[in-house]
């Protein structure tokens, strides 16, 4: 099966190898940032009168082919920007280089893109620019649909929820910065673990996303969807904040050019940005939560066609942590609603990248990425699920801890040919990782450093390598399909240095392999420029972590994930914008390494329907409401019926809110989030309760500073941000007792700011 698999690769590969080898094109055209003169991608560019349209590629490039009739203006269009037109000369050649003007957003501007694979576009690009990224946290809610929830005091990963899908800190959901992976495979805590608080979210210039495993280019942990964070390659104003706030809540950040402008005018730019981060937050045990980033980026044309992307990222955090509580104590009166039973819980966690990236174009208009990358890693975390069930002396205080190197390789090319009338856009790609992590560690302790027994200790070593291949059609400018190919072959060893291990034979070196092909059909139809419809499919995996692939001698370790979506973009007047889609997952059994206890759990088939919702609506000029509602009804496949929830699936969710954009003045917006009751277990008898949180946020905006004031839960509802169905002992009980353990949201929290930029 592996060599049929090659064989298929092969022959695709060598088909669109021959298809690209033909027609030159002779319209050429290069779009830059009138600011901060960096190429534009996304660009839409159209061809007039004939109303051919293309995007331009990560180096602001675009080429157009000879057509019969005659050309006579390029019309250029994008969110945030000024459109453009510009009257060809016949008689040129050259490139057309284009300054394109940054311009406040207006729905009413806005047009649905005839490019394949662009259905969250407008809903990304608008968000981005009419809301922000105010905090870490508002860095994911920007994707509509997901739910967070943080249960170690901000230290932690959040816990994500998509699509009737308990991601926990990233299983079924891919997060990238810069084409850095953020996801982590056989990590201490759990499979995929995402850890993206080393971003800063000022520097963040884009947020690309998707739902769903219809993407060649994105693999492991693609199932529910991925996101890619981009930060920016360069800013006009320094700029130095601060923020304080309640809870002994303080924060500085500051992002500084280190190249003049003259450099920047030449396509040179290079910054630095760091922050730092203190809060006790608001439980009763103070959390002396501690965070550090520094990050620099450099940016330039190191000759006509390349460009060179550098940058390096340093990440340190400290916390202690409250953790989860059982309803019990609270309600006896042993601890308050933010207490905590075991306050020795906490962790620190570190992490420096290396990244660098460099895009050359060719003469014909192709694009070669060539990518390098590398993390080290470390994580030690402390926590206690369940007090006293197992030993009612000591407690049952657990430590994970591991130190990582992360390197990779990311390499594609980009082809744009014609076959007939038909353009084809071939994108062509491998991707390489390796993760060598040493003595990863889950050990029983007390007051966090005592070892009392250690449940595994070993070294883990996994590669992966991954060839794919994406194929567009636009057959016109109403039809355009996607068909993609995907191969990941992984390599898992392990080696064991714990002879009581429960789930090995013994003390020494385990080894297995598994391969999966993925493949992606997508087809797009653009009705006008006010309506669209697409239907995606394709198949997905999560990897599982080495330790459960070994156990398990690499019986279905690469459990397949299949999904189809059914969808619309519509503009029904000039000031609303709407996405809707009808979707639908399938996901094949699989085993689990559980972080917490270190043994491997078997989960059966489940299947999960449902159906999202987003709307914009701009009456007038700088007023912007968004609403975002998502159902999802998941069920167990093989269990019988009233047996057969997905414990903590959400079912329904929403959030919303008005924004009031002024950039010279008083703005700010009003939002809410909302998630409905969900099952705790597999057959409901416990409820993970629903809450609905209000937000606040209150700027005055000058062209040199701005002062800010940020409402957390501005009705001060007593809420439980994450919840679990946990069988738990507190110290002097006789027996356990199931029930849902929590960590409490976020009390009425105020918090100010004050940004100078210069």
């Amino acid at each position: 099966m592996k060599h049929k698999h090659h064989r298929i690769f092969a022959m695709i590969l060598s088909i669109c190898i021959i298809i690209c080898a033909a027609n030159a094109q002779t319209i050429k055209v290069k779009v830059t940032d009138a600011l901060n003169h960096q190429p534009l991608e996304g660009i839409t560019v159209a061809l007039i009168p004939q109303n051919i349209s293309g995007i331009t590629d990560q180096l602001g490039n675009f080429q157009f082919r000879e057509t019969k009739e005659t050309s006579k203006s390029l019309r250029l269009s994008s969110i945030g920007y000024e459109t453009q037109s510009v009257l060809i000369n016949e008689t040129k050649k050259e490139t057309y280089n284009i300054v394109m003007v940054p311009h406040s957003v207006e729905l009413n501007a806005v047009t649905i893109s005839s490019h394949a694979g662009d259905q969250y576009k407008i809903i990304s690009e608008t968000d981005i620019a009419m809301r922000g990224v105010n905090n870490s946290q508002e860095v994911l809610r920007i994707i509509p649909g997901i739910v967070i929830g943080q249960h170690q005091g901000g230290g932690k990963a959040e816990q994500i929820f998509l699509r009737g899908f308990d991601a926990d800190h990233g299983t079924d959901f891919r997060e990238d910065v810069d084409g850095l992976p953020i996801n982590m495979v056989s990590h201490a805590h759990g499979q995929g673990f995402a850890d993206s608080h080393f971003i800063i979210p000022e520097t963040i210039e884009s947020v690309d996303f998707k739902k769903g495993p219809y993407t060649a280019a994105k693999g492991d942990f693609n199932t529910t969807g991925f996101v890619d964070f981009n930060t920016k390659n360069a800013f006009t104003d320094n700029l130095v904040k601060l923020e304080g706030g309640q809870f002994r809540t303080f924060r500085a950040l500051g992002m500084f050019n280190l190249l003049s402008e003259k450099a920047r005018e030449k396509q040179q730019s290079w910054y630095v940005a760091s922050e730092y981060r203190y809060s006790d937050s608001y439980f009763d045990n103070p959390q002396h939560f501690k965070r550090f980033n520094l990050f620099t980026k450099y940016n330039g044309k190191i000759s006509k066609h390349s460009f060179l992307t550098l940058s390096a990222t340093t990440f340190w955090s400290k916390w202690d942590a409250s953790g989860q509580i059982p309803g019990r104590a609270v309600a006896k009166g042993l601890i308050g609603f933010y207490g905590a039973i075991d306050p020795f819980e906490g962790g620190v966690t570190y992490r420096t990248n290396a990244n660098a990236q460099l895009l050359t174009s060719l003469a014909n208009g192709d694009v070669i990425k060539n990518q390098v990358y590398y993390s080290n890693y470390h994580f030690d975390l402390h926590t206690n699920f369940t007090f006293f069930l197992v030993d009612t002396v000591n407690g049952d205080e657990i430590r994970q801890k591991e130190a990582r190197n992360l390197m990779g390789y990311n390499f594609s090319y980009a082809h744009a040919s014609y076959l007939g009338t038909t353009r084809l856009n071939t994108e062509a790609g491998l991707q390489v990782r390796s993760d060598i992590t040493s003595n990863a560690e889950l050990s029983h302790t007390a007051d966090r450093y005592t070892l009392l027994n250690r449940i595994k200790l070993g070294d883990i070593t996994e590669l992966s390598i991954s060839p794919y291949l994406s194929e567009t059609l636009k057959f016109n400018e109403h039809f355009s399909m996607n068909a993609g190919l995907r191969f990941d072959q992984y390599y898992h060893k392990y080696n064991n240095k714990l002879a009581s291990d429960s789930t090995l034979a013994g003390i020494g070196i385990y080894k297995s392999n598994a391969n999966t092909l993925s493949p992606k059909l997508n087809f797009y139809y653009h009705a006008n420029n006010d309506l669209e419809f697409y239907l995606t499919s394709g198949k997905g995996f999560h990897s599982n972590d080495t330790r459960a692939v070994v156990a398990q001698n690499g019986y279905e370790i690469l459990p397949a994930a299949y999904g189809s979506d059914l969808g619309t973009v519509f503009k029904p007047a000039k000031n609303i914008v709407i996405n809707a889609a009808l979707w639908y997952i399938y996901l094949q059994q699989e085993f689990v390494y559980g972080g917490d206890g270190g043994d491997v759990q078997f989960n059966g088939k489940t299947h999960r329907l449902g159906f999202d919702f987003s709307g914009r609506y701009e009456p007038v000029k700088s007023l912007y409401f968004d609403l975002d509602v998502n159902y999802a009804h998941g069920r167990a496949i093989d269990a019988a019926k009233g047996q057969n929830y997905i414990p903590l699936a959400p079912v329904w969710t929403s959030s919303a809110g008005v924004t009031y954009t002024n950039k010279n003045g008083f703005n700010g917006s009003f939002r809410y989030r909302y998630v409905g009751d969900r099952p705790a277990n597999e057959d409901y008898s416990h409820t993970a309760a629903g809450y609905f949180i209000t937000d606040a946020v209150i700027n005055y905006t000058k062209n040199k500073y701005e002062i800010g004031l940020v409402i957390n839960n501005v009705f001060n509802t007593k809420w439980k941000e994450t919840q679990f169905d946990t069988i738990t002992r507190l110290k002097g009980e006789s027996a356990p007792v199931d029930e849902v353990c929590f960590t409490p949201g976020t009390p009425f929290a105020v918090k100010l700011s004050l940004a100078i930029k210069f």
